[in-house]
């Protein structure tokens, strides 16, 4: 049992030197980066541009049903918590990194293409989202019209895809839908957004994952 446990911990550690051996996968990851780079530059220029626009106030039926109340800390943690054991997990599993690093640079673009076509104000009772790390790619104010579709929601999903482990699947399932709850509950979001992210995140995740295992053996 020992002799098959320390096999089977000498195949993840050999994961990465595999995978980086392949020139092929280091000009993925540097690729990856070079492209995600500019999209996380050019963010506050962008949400600031757009909170500036003028935009229509959707009737949510669902959100009127709904007080608007500060969850901030609880989306934060959440957030972050998942971000955290998605490294943790790509450490030993080079695919997870570099799909998600392409995936995430699709749902930036597509995000960014979807905000600017579709322009909303955002919804009564807003609250602003208090998140000292996100806060940071949004400029020097708060940020209320990045609406549709929803971010949060959409690379939680997206971890939900990236992971491989069942428990790990498990708690980012339960993570996506509490973290829609949650930016329903403050109201920073219309359900809209929130129903659109998983989709959205999918068609993200199949592109990436597409070229993130092209060609290269994990």
């Amino acid at each position: 049992m020992s002799t098959k446990i320390s096999i089977q911990t000498g195949q993840k550690e050999n994961r990465w030197r595999l995978a980086w051996s392949q020139q092929l996968f280091r000009k993925k990851i540097a690729l990856g980066f070079a492209l995600n780079i500019p999209i996380l530059v050019a963010f506050p220029l962008f949400f600031q541009y757009i909170e500036h626009r003028k935009g229509t106030q959707l009737n949510d039926i669902l959100l009127n049903q709904i007080p608007a109340e500060n969850v901030s800390f609880f989306i934060f943690f959440i957030i972050w918590s998942m971000a955290l054991l998605t490294l943790i997990r790509a450490i030993n599993q080079p695919e997870i990194f570099v799909t998600f690093l392409y995936a995430f640079f699709f749902i930036s673009i597509s995000r960014m293409v979807t905000i600017t076509l579709v322009p909303l104000d955002s919804p009564e009772h807003l609250i602003p989202l208090i998140d000292p790390l996100s806060n940071s790619f949004y400029g020097k104010s708060f940020v209320t019209k990045d609406l549709f579709y929803s971010g949060h929601v959409a690379t939680q999903f997206l971890i939900y895809l990236c992971l491989k482990n069942r428990f790990d699947k498990i708690l980012a399932i339960l993570s996506t839908i509490t973290v829609a709850v949650l930016v329903l509950i403050q109201h920073v979001h219309y359900s809209i957004d929130v129903l659109a992210a998983p989709p959205f995140a999918f068609v993200c995740f199949r592109i990436g994952r597409s070229i993130a295992k092209k060609g290269i053996k994990f």
